[in-house]
This record gives C-alpha cells, structure tokens and sequence, in this order.
C-alpha cells in the first residue's frame, strides 16, 4: 500500500471510507505511476473493482491518464494499460506571505514549480498585499496558456486558522484577525485554503519530497518567523484554532537578544533573518539592508565573519531541533534554514548541535530554492489529495 496514506478502517462511515480509498488510489498514481490498475488494487488492498471505479472517475475529472502503450504480461492475456497523473492541464496558484516580500507561483500537481516571481511589499497593509497576489497570479497565469486554475494556496507565518482561512496574528506584519481566504477569493474568483507555511511544508514534503513514507516528520522553519509543525500517519497535528506549532518564544540558553514579549533570549528573537543580517551588518559583512542571501553571497566569497554567522545560527537551530525531537520523537526532521540549504558546514553544525546518534534523522528541505513557492502550492493540493473527490469537483 501507498507509504503516505492508511488504508480505510472497516468501520469507518461511508463517507470516511469513501474519501480515504480515493485518497490512497490517487496518492498511489502520484508516487507509483505509471502504474497498472492491479498494482495499485495490491498496493491500496481495496478491490480491483473499487480501483478501476476510483480511477474511471479521475479520468473523468481530468486527474490521471492511461499510458500510451499498454503491457502485456509473459505475452499473453489482456493487457495492462498503466494509468498516471494528468500534469499536463492544471495548474494550482501557491502565494507565500514573508515579511519583505510575497513569492507567487503556479505549480503543477507534482508539486513542480511551472513559474514564479517575487513581488517586495511596499504597503504591508493586508488588503494591498492580497490585492498584489492576486494580480501577480493572473500574470502568471497569462504566462502559461491553456493551463486550468484549480484553486490558491496561502502560506503564511504566525498564528493561522486553516479552518477559517484566516491570520488571526502575524506580529511583524501587523495583521490581525485577516479574512485572506475571502479578501483572496474575492480577487480571484477560485477557491483559496490557508495555513501557516510549516504545516505547509510538512504536507509538501510528505507528498512530494524527502519525508514521504515517514510515519512521523517534524518540520522546523527559519527565518524571520520560527516555527514548526508535527505530522504522525497522515495528519498533521493542528490544535486548537491551528495554534500548534508556536514555537517563537521557546527559551535558548545563552539568548542575548531582547524579545518583544519582556524577555531574553527567546527562539525567533535569536533566530530570526533580522537578527542575522543585523549582525551582518555589525560585524562589516554587508553594509545595508535586510537580506540574508547577501550574507551568504559574502559567506561564498570568502568572508570568515559571514561563515561564521551562519554556522552558529544553523548551530542554534540544531539546538532547537534537538529540543523538539526529545519531546516529539519523530521518524525524520526536515529544517528550511538559509545556511542548511546551501552550506555543507551549517549541515554539518545543525547534525551536530542534534547529536550523533539522532544527526540521520535531520535533512534540509527537499524544495531548494523554490521552497516557498511550495509551501503556498502544497496547501490547495494537500487538500485535492485527502479528498479528491470532493476537492476535484468544488475546484474544477
């Protein structure tokens, strides 16, 4: 059966099992196509008849296809005509609110990046950064004939309510209580799912990257908000109003940095793209503003200061992982930080801060540079891909 999904409970409602087996067939088609009808029967344990029904309706739907050249078995018998993801038609919006800037992007329901582009805010008032996605979007959108929309992802730090598809509080952006997925689906015309960009990204890569088959990942995300999300089976663990995960005011030993909420030393204060360039810029390694590629660039060139800076904040970050991994116990752990992803000696200080025995277990994300072009696709398509059925058609 599929590494990424359960197979339905025999006492489940109907509904229940009905979402879930459309769930793992087309979960099944993603990670094994092209892929014959029986294999996934095999794989999924429903029955070939509930298989060839499932994937008669994706077919319908526009989801999947049959492979162009049917196989035949030693020769003999019908042949099996493999089936796999139609990647050719739609497209999903993904929108990544950062503090200086929000990345739009069209993916493809591989998770692949088709196109994308970075829009730097000058008003950060929400209404006109919303405003600016969905324009952003439509340009994307013209960039790519004959692609169908199926709906927007929203990926963003602070507090989230998915359920609501609201901000209920962003601190470095000012916003509070911001109705994105109306104020967005306003603008657009499509459907619009919302939730923070660790939760995000834990369902990215358990669909499309280096944690699919984990029974349990921790995703911990830097930069200039800091926070987490923890998936067991298939769910990621939301709480209360999609609270979990607030991790920013988690204490470090040896913090220097005042915080906002009256203390010392706290985890995003610390941790945060501000704080490095700050320091950047203290220690003469960059000479004005806020960006942390510029530290890097000066890392790559040559500067010990810059190099520095980085291994210690991927040093404190290992830290940080290593606390959650004592209390979570994860399968696998995957950190988005600047100076992980592109540095082998900030992989190698964030393994260690983690401890040998556990430093395995610790990978960088899977995305590369596109990781939040991922994070806003992955919310629409996680949502397409626990519940196709229903999805695809309030979507299409």
């Amino acid at each position: 059966m599929p590494r990424t999904a359960a197979p339905p409970h025999p006492l489940s409602p109907p509904g229940d099992r009905r979402r879930t087996s459309a769930s793992v067939v087309l979960r099944s088609v993603l990670e094994h196509g092209p892929v014959a009808r029986s294999t996934i029967a095999r794989l999924t344990g429903l029955s070939p008849a509930s298989v060839t029904d499932y994937c008669a309706r994706f077919t319908e739907l526009g989801l999947i296809r049959e492979a162009e050249a049917p196989r035949r078995v030693n020769g003999v018998g019908r042949p099996h005509v493999p089936v796999d993801l139609d990647d050719s038609r739609f497209v999903v919006g993904g929108v990544h609110v950062a503090v200086p800037y929000t990345t739009v992007a069209l993916l493809d329901l591989r998770g692949r990046v088709v196109v994308r582009r970075e829009l730097k805010h000058g008003d950060t008032g929400p209404r006109a950064v919303l405003e600016r996605a969905a324009a952003g979007l439509a340009a994307l959108l013209a960039e790519v004939p004959g692609s169908r929309p199926l709906g927007v992802g929203v990926a963003v730090g602070g507090w989230v309510d998915r359920d609501s598809g609201t901000v209920v509080e962003h601190p470095l952006l000012g916003w509070r209580e911001v109705p994105v997925r109306e104020l967005l689906g306003a603008r657009t015309g499509l459907p619009v799912h919302v939730d923070g960009h660790a939760r995000a990204l834990v369902n990215g890569e358990r669909l499309f990257g280096r944690a699919r088959g984990s029974r349990s990942v921790l995703h911990l995300f830097v930069g200039n908000v800091v926070d987490a999300a923890f998936a067991t089976g298939d769910e990621v663990h939301h709480g209360p109003r999609s609270q979990a995960g607030t991790i920013a005011h988690l204490p470090v030993p040896g913090g220097t940095e005042p915080c906002d909420c009256g203390r010392t030393g706290c985890l995003q204060v610390e941790l945060s793209e501000r704080t490095l360039v700050r320091r950047a810029r203290a220690a003469g390694v960059v000479d004005g503003g806020g960006n942390p590629m510029h530290v890097l660039a000066a890392a790559r060139a040559g500067d010990p200061a810059a190099a520095a800076l980085l291994v210690e904040r991927a040093r404190l970050t290992g830290r940080a992982a290593a606390l959650l991994l004592d209390v979570l116990n994860p399968e696998s752990v995957v950190v988005t930080e600047v100076g992980v992803l592109y540095r082998e000696d900030c992989l190698a200080a964030l393994r260690e801060a983690v401890g040998t025995e556990r430093a395995a277990l610790v990978a960088p994300t899977s995305f590369g540079d596109s990781v939040l072009a991922v994070a806003g696709g992955s919310v629409v398509l996680d949502v397409l891909y626990r519940d196709p059925l229903s999805a695809s058609p309030r979507l299409i």
